[in-house]
C-alpha cells in the first residue's frame, strides 16, 4: 500500500510555497550567469570609483538584486522603477533613521518599515531594497559621515550598475527581455475562438478585489490565459481526430 497521499504532499507543497512550474536547465543556467556577472559589475565598477568608500555590506542587497533582475526578469518587482525607486527611496529613509533614532534597534525597525509603506505608496516595490533600508539605518561611523550622499554613491552608483548589466546581459537571450516592456514578438497573442479577451479594466478589478500586490505583469498573465486556453483548444482538436472514423 502507497504509504503518500498525494493530496497531502501537494497541500504541503502549496503550504511550502514551492513552484512546481518547470524551468529549463539552459534558463537556470543563465541565471546563475546573469547573478555572476551583475554583482562582478557592481563590485568591480563601485571600487573602481569609489574605492574605500564602497560599503561591502550594500553588496548583500544587490545580491537580492541580482537574483530578481537575472533569475526573474519578467517579475513586475523586478523592473526598472521597482529597482531605482525602491531603493532610492529605502535608502534616503535608512539614513534619515541613522541620523535621527539614536537607538539602533527602533532605527533599524522604523528603516525597513517605512521603507516598506512608501515603496507600496510610489508603487515602486523591490524586496532587496529592505535590505537597504536596514545596512543604511545601522551604518557605521563612516556611513553617517557621509549622510545622504550614502544614498548617492555607493546606492544609486550600485543600482545603475546592476540596472545597465541586467540590460545588456538579458538581450543577449531571445526568450528573456529586460525591462519586460521589451517584450520580442509583441504583445500578447489573443485567446483562441470561444474565449473571452481579458480587457485592462478587467485584470485592474481583479487586483482591487484581491487587495494584494501580485508579482505579474498583466502582459504575462494574458499571455499565460492565451497559452492556456490555446492548449485546451488544441487537446479537444486532437481528440476529435484521433475518435473520427478512418
Amino acid at each position: 500500500m502507497n504509504k503518500h497521499n498525494p493530496s497531502k504532499i501537494s497541500t504541503w507543497l502549496r503550504l511550502l510555497g514551492i513552484e512546481l512550474s518547470p524551468v529549463s536547465h539552459r534558463e537556470r543556467l543563465v541565471s546563475a550567469l546573469g547573478g555572476c556577472f551583475g554583482i562582478f559589475a557592481v563590485y568591480w565598477i563601485s571600487n573602481a570609483v569609489l574605492g574605500s568608500a564602497a560599503s561591502p555590506i550594500l553588496l548583500l542587497s544587490m545580491g537580492s538584486t541580482a537574483v530578481m533582475l537575472f533569475a526573474v526578469p519578467h517579475g513586475a518587482l523586478s523592473q526598472p522603477w521597482p529597482l531605482l525607486g525602491g531603493h532610492l527611496v529605502s535608502g534616503l529613509i535608512g539614513i534619515a533613521c541613522l541620523l535621527y533614532v539614536p537607538d539602533p534597534m527602533l532605527a533599524a525597525s522604523l528603516g525597513v518599515g517605512l521603507a516598506i509603506g512608501a515603496m507600496h505608496y510610489l508603487r515602486c516595490i523591490h524586496p532587496p531594497a529592505g535590505a537597504t533600508a536596514l545596512a543604511a539605518a545601522l551604518g557605521d561611523a563612516s556611513v553617517r559621515a557621509m549622510g545622504f550622499g550614502f544614498v548617492v554613491a555607493p546606492v544609486m552608483l550600485n543600482v545603475l550598475i546592476i540596472l545597465v548589466a541586467a540590460v545588456a546581459f538579458n538581450a543577449l537571450f531571445p526568450w528573456r527581455r529586460y525591462p519586460a516592456a521589451l517584450v520580442r514578438g509583441g504583445a500578447a497573442p489573443a485567446p483562441p475562438a470561444g474565449y473571452e479577451s481579458i480587457s485592462h479594466e478587467d485584470f485592474v478589478y481583479a487586483l482591487t478585489q484581491m487587495d494584494s500586490f501580485i508579482d505579474v505583469s498583466e502582459e504575462d498573465l494574458l499571455r499565460i490565459y492565451s497559452l492556456a486556453t490555446g492548449r485546451r483548444d488544441t487537446g479537444a482538436a486532437g481528440n476529435v481526430s484521433s475518435s473520427a472514423p478512418s
